[in-house]
């Protein structure tokens, strides 16, 4: 679990990437397992969407790891009206994108790509936080929710 103070960065830094770039129609952060962190998608479901991109995610990985590819960084899906673009965010989150179809490709991949390591900043850090053990605390304590990480190459 993300603490609030952390979801409310998210959200900020979603809403700041869909003010960038306004061809974008949806942002969503997501723990890799499909629970969603925050979420700025105006008229879709964000808990589907986040289960999707979980089930999508687990293909994707499999066929890195199949081809040799490395570790999963990016996926990018286009419809008849539009794209939705999924990039890593840290250790075990992703950032979904949903884009209309006049999006400069290009664009999207620079901003996502930005906006997905932040948002792995801010959520690897408050879990780091999380699974650290409380001072001064007596007795010993529930292990701290984890979700699993996201395999995927450093970045050079």
């Amino acid at each position: 679990m993300v603490p609030e103070p952390e979801v409310r960065d998210v959200l900020s830094e979603l809403q700041r990437l869909r003010a960038r770039v306004p061809l974008l129609s949806g942002a969503l952060a997501a723990s890799t397992d499909g629970l969603v962190v925050a979420h700025d998608t105006p008229g879709v479901e964000a808990e589907g969407v986040a289960a999707l991109t979980a089930a999508a995610l687990g293909v994707a990985i499999r066929m890195t790891e199949a081809t040799g590819r490395g570790g999963f960084r990016e996926l990018l899906v286009r419809g008849d009206t539009g794209y939705i673009a999924t990039y890593a965010a840290g250790r075990s989150a992703v950032l979904t994108l949903l884009a209309e179809d006049r999006i400069n490709v290009g664009r999207l991949h620079l901003e996502g790509r930005r906006a997905g390591t932040r948002i792995g900043e801010l959520i690897d850090g408050a879990l780091t936080r999380a699974d650290r053990p409380a001072r001064a605390v007596s007795g010993p304590q529930p292990p701290a929710a984890h979700h699993g990480p996201l395999p995927h190459r450093p970045t050079t």
